[in-house]
């Protein structure tokens, strides 16, 4: 749309637009040893992430849920975050083409939908606001899910490298890309709150934030290397969000 002879821009415009400047920048950067391997889904998976983009994001949200990073049988294939390849599926309704990064791990293949293992993370997270919403339209006109870091790490094992424990010269140039992101992000969809799914993205978000006008709070990650997790997330979860006055009863 044309007004004053300037485009203005839709929601789904800015947050599309915020993670194509966020793809790109991360692309610029280089990570040394542990790290050998990085996948960026933003590149190979950009077409659900942006059907994910448009379809959930194009009004303002009371809430924005944050999560880290991309976990290798979520988004890593899907491109959607926390995007359990069932959930996404089934409920969110996406599927779409995925391409495979240019320097692949032998041990974590890129397999897009067809992927066969699934991501408790993504399955506890999804299915929670699936359980308490039942439609995805639901959850989403209140509610978004979003990442604070696109990229993936992985090591020469195989094994997941989370952003927290990079080199502090290399976290200072990703987290200004990302804090970046997260800033042009919140301010097209305008929430009243930022949940973060952890504490690192919590820090994050108060970090990157603290010149906005928004609450902020924090609930237990859903991952099964927590053992506070596998005695009831959902529970657990519910009860953080209550506390802090996010949700009702």
């Amino acid at each position: 749309m044309i007004i004053n002879g300037s485009e203005k821009k839709s929601i789904d415009d800015k947050l599309v637009e915020a993670a194509f400047r966020l793809r790109e920048a991360v692309e610029k950067l280089r990570f040394r040893k542990p790290v050998s391997h990085i996948y960026n889904p933003l590149q190979y998976a950009w077409s659900p992430h942006e059907l994910y983009l448009r379809r959930f994001g194009s009004t303002p949200k009371r809430i924005v849920f944050l999560g880290m990073n991309p976990g290798p049988f979520g988004m890593v294939q899907t491109g959607i975050p926390f995007g359990e390849i069932t959930a996404v599926r089934k409920w969110l309704g996406i599927e779409s083409q995925v391409g495979r990064p240019p320097k692949e791990h032998p041990r974590r293949p890129i397999q897009g939908f067809g992927c066969l293992r699934s991501e408790v993370s993504g399955q506890r997270l999804w299915g929670l606001f699936a359980e308490r919403f039942l439609r995805a339209e639901d959850f989403f006109r209140e509610h978004i899910v979003l990442n604070y870091c696109p990229l993936a790490f992985l090591e020469e094992t195989g094994r997941n490298l989370t952003p927290d424990k990079l080199p502090a010269k290399e976290k200072e140039r990703l987290f200004e890309a990302c804090d970046e992101h997260l800033r042009k992000a919140i301010a097209a969809l305008q929430p009243a709150w930022v949940i973060g799914i952890g504490g690192f993205a919590a820090g994050r978000a108060a970090e990157a934030l603290n010149s906005f006008k928004v609450g902020f709070g924090q609930i237990l990650h859903p991952s099964p290397a927590s053992p506070a997790a596998n005695r009831g997330w959902a529970e657990a979860a519910v009860r953080q969000l209550r506390e802090l006055g996010v949700w009702g009863r």
